[in-house]
């Protein structure tokens, strides 16, 4: 119950799915959370819950594609906890399905704005907070879609080919620092995003779509976004401490084909 007690973590995207059950583990797991989104209503709600039960959680709303507002309030968490300590970079929108020569430059920018940029500003404006802390964790969700590639939503794998390197770029840059900077890539995990996905990609019988999606895994179904956010505990906490530029791959073994 205290692997992450007294550090105060930051995560993005936290309002639904992954991001979501991180800040469920992290809290449960003694951690302050801070919670970005552009999800007010949702954001709010599950910052009052965790309140309810007794952690330090507070919501901000956060574009991550703007870097004003995420360095606000990357300034706002250490001003109101007085330090940050691990950062979560999980928003994400997976974008359009269509081949390449299909995808209109608004669709492409609006990716990567969102699932690189985002990474960018927000690793940015906290390494500054991370060296007064005396070093840190930064978490970047990738994907498998950023080790493998398939014949779909291009602008998404690109932006995770690109979240998996500056995860390494990163860890080497802030090693000195006792910052430690590793990605994580899930397979398909059941979240609305995954659900819109599928819909988006034709399938009628959302039900069935997610049965045969899971069968992709050689362990048969979809992951949990539990699955993904005890991983995110792992390398938030010290248990980790000597683990930096890796990729936690967490797919059911869709990868190990």
């Amino acid at each position: 119950m205290n692997r992450v007690k007294g550090k105060v973590c930051i995560v993005t995207g936290a309002a639904v799915g992954i991001g979501e059950a991180c800040v469920h583990r992290l809290a449960q797991e003694g951690a302050t959370v801070a919670l970005f989104d552009v999800l007010d209503e949702e954001g709010a709600a599950l910052a009052n819950a965790l309140r309810g039960k007794g952690a330090q959680a507070h919501y901000w709303h956060v574009d991550v594609a703007t870097e004003a507002t995420v360095s606000d309030a990357i300034d706002g968490v250490a001003g109101r906890f007085g330090a940050v300590h691990v950062l979560v970079n999980n928003a994400g929108i997976a974008g359009v399905t269509k081949p390449t020569h299909e995808v209109t430059e608004a669709e492409w920018d609006r990716v990567q704005a969102v699932n690189v940029k985002g990474v960018f500003f927000c690793t940015k404006h906290a390494i500054a907070h991370l060296r007064r802390s005396g070093g840190g964790s930064i978490i970047n969700l990738s994907s498998i879609y950023g080790l493998v590639g398939a014949a779909d939503v291009p602008p998404y794998h690109a932006s995770k080919g690109a979240v998996r390197l500056m995860s390494k770029t990163d860890a080497m840059f802030y090693a000195k620092d006792g910052i430690r900077v590793n990605s994580i890539h899930p397979g398909f995990i059941w979240t609305p995003m995954v659900e819109r996905h599928l819909r988006d990609s034709g399938a009628t019988d959302i039900e069935q779509a997610r049965r045969e999606v899971g069968l992709m895994h050689p362990l048969g179904h979809m992951g949990d976004p539990d699955d993904i956010a005890w991983g995110v505990v792992y390398l938030a906490c010290d248990e980790s401490r000597f683990v930096t530029g890796s990729e936690l791959v967490i797919d059911g073994g869709y990868t190990a084909h």
